[in-house]
């Protein structure tokens, strides 16, 4: 008498038929264990910017809602991998949990809006990147203040490289630049449309003041963690954060315009 092969031995193809042919419960159930460390990676990431009283197993919870959803909605028939799927409803799902909470201050979401609107008006008056000490004097404010200012967003503020294609007016809006698209879709709108998107941020990463342009190309690019480009820039995991911040708000100003 022949016995069915237990979940935990079959392969991830396997698991995947098993889920969107047939229906099993027991196969999507192995699925989510066997992804449950893209959760982890990304709460890793997520957590640059956020403060210490954020549980980092409420940021777990919010992304395995996310992941089950991954997992719910993806078509292994359409050839894209589902890491790349799955990474972006994650996040994007602990972005949601994150910003339900409303555990930012009303004033830093101000000052947040505060600054990304100076960089904005300022660099297209200059036509270049912005120094620290200029972006303070815009703001009629001390370059220790707004230093200090930084240091509070750094440590607050939800911010990413993929949140500046939000809406830049409303800076508690939510903005997802991980609603994946098909990656086989050939309207040409739609093609011509993400090249443009392309462009435009690889414009803006080139513009970056060069500490700037290296915490993001590291962070995003290589897949570094915040101690790692610490350690080769030889500054504080802070410093960093800092930096990581700037970027944000520059990038999101110069996509604005």
């Amino acid at each position: 008498m022949s016995t069915l092969p237990d979940m935990a031995t079959k392969s991830t193809d396997e698991l995947w038929r098993d889920y969107k042919i047939r229906g099993s419960k027991s196969a999507r159930d192995e699925l989510i264990t066997r992804y449950a460390p893209l959760v982890k990676y990304v709460a890793g990431r997520v957590a640059i910017n956020l403060p210490k009283s954020v549980d980092e197993g409420d940021l777990i919870g919010y992304g395995t809602l996310g992941l089950i959803d991954a997992i719910e909605r993806f078509d292994p028939a359409r050839g894209v991998k589902f890491e790349t799927y799955a990474i972006a409803r994650i996040r994007g799902s602990m972005i949601d949990g994150l910003r339900a909470m409303d555990w930012v201050p009303v004033s830093v979401r101000h000052r947040n809006r505060q600054i990304e609107t100076a960089i904005k008006n300022l660099e297209n008056r200059l036509g270049r990147s912005a120094t620290d000490q200029e972006i303070a004097d815009e703001l009629g404010i001390t370059i220790e203040e707004y230093n200090e200012r930084i240091q509070d967003l750094a440590g607050s503020a939800i911010l990413s490289l993929e949140d500046v294609w939000g809406n830049t007016e409303d800076g508690d809006s939510p903005t997802r630049m991980a609603e994946v698209r098909d990656e086989r879709a050939l309207d040409p709108l739609d093609e011509a449309e993400w090249a443009s998107r392309r462009e435009a941020l690889a414009q803006c990463i080139t513009q970056l003041p060069e500490r700037e342009r290296l915490v993001i190309t590291l962070y995003y690019f290589e897949g570094l963690t915040v101690k790692e480009i610490a350690y080769i820039l030889n500054v504080s995991p802070s410093r960093v954060s800092q930096l990581h911040t700037k970027a944000v708000l520059r990038m999101r100003g110069a996509l604005a315009r």
